[in-house]
C-alpha cells in the first residue's frame, strides 16, 4: 500500500470517528457509569436485588458502547502510528500490517456505525423473527423459505446462534410459517429494520410454462425480554392446545402430541413451539415467546402507536412491500423506504443485508431529528 492510500483513509476515518462518538454518546455514556458505580455502592441499591440487576445491565450496555469507541479509537491511532513509522523509513513487513489494519479497521468501523445507531430500548436483546407467506400460493411458501435462508446466513455471518422455534412445511414446498430465535447482542435492534412485506418477481421454478411470477411474505419480528419484567398473563384467558409436531424444522421428529400452541384471547396473538423434546419445555418456550409479544403491544400502546401490534402489519400482498427482490427479466433487490439498492441479488439472498439495516436505521435517525 503506498502511503498516500493510507493517509486518505486516515483522513475520510477522522470526522466518521467523531460523529461515531457524537452517536454513541461517549461523553454521557461515561459521565453516567460513574454515577450507577457509585450507586452501586449504597446499600439501599445493592441490597435491592431488581434495582441491581436494571443498574448493572445499564452498566454493561454503557460500558460496552464505551469499549466499542475506545477499540475503533485505539486501532485508527496504531495505523496513524504505523504510517508515520513507514514514511521515516519504508519496510516491506510494516507495510503488509498497515495493509492488515487498516482492512480489519474499516469493516469495524461499518459495524460500529451501525451499531451506533441503535438506541432503542430493546435494541440490545435477542430477537423472534417470524415469517409468513402471502399472496401466491406454493410459489410464495418457496419463497418464504428462501428467506428463512437468507436470515439464517445472516445470523451465522454475525455469529449469532439460530434456533427454529416452529416449522410448518408447506403443501408443495416451502414453508407455511416459520419461528426463528435469533441469539446475539442487539439481534432486535439490526432486525426490526426487517419488519415487512417482502416482494419477489422471478421466474416461477414450479410453473411449466417458465411465466414470471409475484410472490409475498411478511417478516415479523420482536425482541426476547428480559426474565425480571413482569407481564401480567391470567391462566383464564389462554387456549392452550397440543399436536404432532412436523418434523421437517424441529430437532426431533416424535410419535405423540408434544408441540404447544397457546393463543392469548383478549389480544388473538398466537404463539407456538415444537423444537423441545417434550410438552413441558415447548410449553415454557411458548410462554416465553408470549410474554414477549405482550411486552412489545404494551411498549407500542405507550409509544402512543396508532394501532395495536397485530394490527399495524401490512396486508400480505401488493403495495405494500418495504423490499422488492427481483430476479426477472432484471437483477435488482430495492427497499422502498430508504431507496437502498442493489444488483447483487445472489450476496443478499445469502444474508449479505446489512446494506439495508444500515440505510433504514440511518432513515430513522433522520427522522428522528
Amino acid at each position: 500500500m503506498e502511503i498516500f492510500e493510507a493517509r486518505s483513509v486516515i483522513e475520510e476515518a477522522l470526522p466518521r470517528l467523531a460523529k461515531l462518538k457524537e452517536f454513541l454518546k461517549i461523553e454521557s455514556a461515561s459521565k453516567r457509569a460513574g454515577e450507577i458505580r457509585e450507586m452501586m455502592t449504597r446499600e439501599e441499591v445493592w441490597s435491592d436485588q431488581k434495582k441491581t440487576k436494571e443498574l448493572g445491565r445499564e452498566l454493561r450496555l454503557l460500558e460496552d458502547r464505551m469499549e466499542l469507541f475506545s477499540g475503533i479509537r485505539e486501532a485508527l491511532e496504531e495505523i496513524i502510528l504505523l504510517a508515520d513509522l513507514l514514511e521515516e523509513e519504508p519496510d516491506e513487513g510494516m507495510n503488509r500490517e498497515l495493509e492488515e489494519n487498516i482492512y480489519t479497521f474499516q469493516r469495524e468501523l461499518k459495524a460500529a456505525e451501525l451499531q451506533s445507531l441503535l438506541n432503542g430500548k430493546n435494541d440490545p436483546n435477542n430477537a423472534y423473527l417470524e415469517i409468513h407467506p402471502g399472496a401466491g400460493g406454493t410459489e410464495s411458501q418457496d419463497w418464504a423459505s428462501l428467506l428463512m435462508r437468507m436470515y439464517q446466513h445472516w445470523a451465522d455471518y454475525r455469529k449469532y446462534g439460530v434456533e427454529i422455534i416452529d416449522y410448518q412445511d408447506g403443501e408443495e414446498a416451502g414453508i407455511k410459517s416459520v419461528t426463528l430465535y435469533i441469539k446475539g447482542s442487539y439481534a432486535h435492534g439490526y432486525l426490526k429494520t426487517e419488519n415487512g412485506v417482502h416482494r419477489l418477481v422471478r421466474i416461477s421454478p414450479f410453473d411449466s410454462n417458465k411465466r414470471r411470477h409475484t410472490s409475498f411474505a411478511s417478516v415479523f419480528v420482536y425482541p426476547e425480554v428480559d426474565e425480571e419484567i413482569e407481564v401480567e398473563i391470567n391462566e383464564k384467558d389462554l387456549r392452550i392446545d397440543t399436536f404432532r409436531a412436523s418434523g421437517a424444522g424441529g430437532q426431533h421428529v416424535n410419535m405423540t402430541d408434544s408441540a404447544v400452541r397457546i393463543t392469548h384471547l383478549p389480544t388473538n396473538i398466537v404463539v407456538q413451539c415444537q423444537n423441545e423434546r417434550s410438552q413441558i419445555q415447548n410449553r415454557e418456550q411458548a410462554m416465553k415467546m408470549l410474554k414477549a409479544r405482550l411486552y412489545q403491544l404494551e411498549m407500542e400502546k405507550l409509544e402512543a402507536e396508532k394501532s395495536k401490534l397485530e394490527n399495524s402489519k401490512k396486508e400480505n400482498a401488493w403495495g405494500s412491500q418495504i423490499r422488492s427482490y427481483v430476479l426477472h427479466p432484471y437483477k435488482m433487490i430495492k427497499d422502498h423506504r430508504t431507496g437502498v439498492e442493489t444488483g447483487n441479488v445472489d450476496a443478499v439472498l445469502n444474508g449479505d443485508i446489512d446494506q439495508f439495516i444500515f440505510g433504514y436505521l440511518e432513515y430513522l435517525q433522520r427522522e428522528k431529528g
